[in-house]
């Protein structure tokens, strides 16, 4: 096939010996079915920020540290080096999102190098070696549905006591290898020490997987993991082996509204007397 612009530099660098074929095209990237040598990866493309929507970045991104304090700086006044630092910010969260959980023995693609806006990965295949199948294009059994929503929960726990969220998952960004689910597309994970949308953020991701499940194995509807991790997480209780039941006790005593908004009324008695103090001493000033 024709050589991919944003390709050709990986190219003539040796990095990619051939390109096979466009293996899908998605709103942030498109992703290629690469030779590196004697090995078949795949090339994840990332679309520049004028070609993709941004309109949920800085959800995903609160909580993401930037060590360069100048770019820290320029980050949050939005200048235009600010801007392209917050792009490459962006660009470079998965690849450091997938060597960080394969360290914490998730299954996700092993990554290989970012260069340019390109990552490169393993390509993840089934049993014949052919390209992986998403889940939503799989026909599961209830025995195969129970078995690989207990090893997602298995992989999201791993992700969550490495600091990670994936923030987007689903049936969609989940791979069927020869041994069973593989995680994928991780450019908006989530840091979920950091990030005030994470515990929602974890739980849409849990229910999704459980929704999806739930289908085929329709008990698992009637289970709670996504409440009882984060509480062990919450509680510091949380480890990679964790042994987890899907049950859960919600609370069931009232909020007390009156002590909530005797907690606000004080809240504001004391910032107007802040407000009088600082007006006073703006008063003193002038007559110095």
């Amino acid at each position: 096939m024709k050589i991919p612009k944003r390709l050709q530099p990986l190219i003539d660098d040796g990095l990619i010996s051939a390109v096979e074929q466009q293996l899908m095209s998605g709103k942030e990237a498109q992703v290629y079915v690469v030779r590196c040598g004697d090995e078949r990866r795949c090339a994840k493309v990332f679309k520049e920020a004028k070609k993709r929507s941004f309109k949920q970045a800085v959800q995903y991104q609160e909580g993401r540290r930037e060590r360069n304090s100048r770019r820290a700086r320029a980050m949050a006044k939005k200048t235009r080096y600010g801007q392209q630092q917050q792009e490459q910010a962006w660009l470079t969260a998965e690849v450091d999102a997938l060597y960080r959980l394969a360290a914490a023995g998730v299954r996700v693609p092993q990554p290989h190098g970012f260069v340019d806006g390109v990552l490169l990965m393993d390509m993840i295949t089934d049993a014949e070696g052919n390209v992986a199948p998403r889940l939503d294009d799989v026909a599961l059994d209830p025995d195969t549905a129970r078995a690989y929503y207990q090893s997602v929960l298995r992989d999201v726990v791993r992700m969550l006591c490495a600091g990670l969220i994936h923030g987007d998952l689903s049936e969609f960004n989940v791979l069927e290898d020869a041994q069973g689910p593989v995680i994928i597309d991780l450019p908006q994970a989530v840091d979920a020490a950091g990030n005030n949308s994470a515990e929602a953020m974890f739980k849409r991701d849990v229910n999704n997987m459980r929704g999806y499940f739930a289908r085929t194995a329709p008990e698992l509807a009637e289970t709670y993991y996504a409440e009882e991790i984060w509480a062990l997480y919450e509680s510091g209780e949380l480890h990679p082996e964790a042994v987890l039941t899907g049950e859960f006790t919600f609370a069931t005593h009232l909020a007390d509204v009156e002590e909530v908004l005797d907690v606000i009324d004080d809240a504001k008695e004391e910032e107007a007397e802040r407000l009088a103090r600082l007006r006073g001493d703006d008063e003193d000033d002038e007559f110095r």
